[in-house]
């Protein structure tokens, strides 16, 4: 995950996105059933970056304050609290019988440029022309328009 967020120019967002995919992925460790199988996505879109664990447990999460645990200092059951305390937005999205999904959200740093770096398109002249080039995972580009300006969502995901 570092090296793409590496790639997208979104360095000052590795710590705390490392923080919160690895307390997600030690609840499917420690909580998952039947099995211990997830995909991690991270998608960039616009000014947001969002990571999400999917996992084939249907059980939603719930968090544990400190002010609602029997022990502050216990070094386990603070996950989730951690990732509302980093993240801007968390949630947790029933998928059926398919599991769920948890996700949270880190804003992109002010100075950091919206999207991907660009590379000129076939053809272009002195550079006037932009395309930006597929990200590995999937290969999937989605183009949409949110508030007058077309934005791109770069999405890779990791099977573990």
């Amino acid at each position: 995950m570092s090296a793409q967020l590496r790639y997208w120019n979104l360095d000052p967002l590795i710590e705390k996105a490392a923080l919160g995919v690895t307390e997600l992925l030690t609840n499917v460790h420690r909580h998952a059933k039947p099995d211990k199988i997830c995909t991690v996505e991270i998608e960039f879109l616009l000014d947001r970056l969002t990571v999400s664990v999917h996992d084939h447990d249907p059980r939603l999460p719930a968090v544990v304050h400190l002010e609602d645990g029997p022990d502050p200092l216990a070094t386990s059951g603070r996950g989730l609290a951690l990732i509302e305390a980093v993240s801007e937005s968390w949630g947790a999205r029933p998928q059926g019988d398919a599991g769920k999904v948890v996700w949270f959200t880190l804003p992109a740093p002010s100075a950091t440029p919206v999207g991907i770096p660009a590379v000129p398109a076939y053809g272009a002249v002195g550079g006037a022309a932009f395309k930006e080039p597929v990200p590995f995972g999937d290969g999937a580009e989605a183009a949409e328009t949110v508030r007058g300006h077309a934005a791109t969502a770069v999405r890779s995901a990791v099977a573990g």
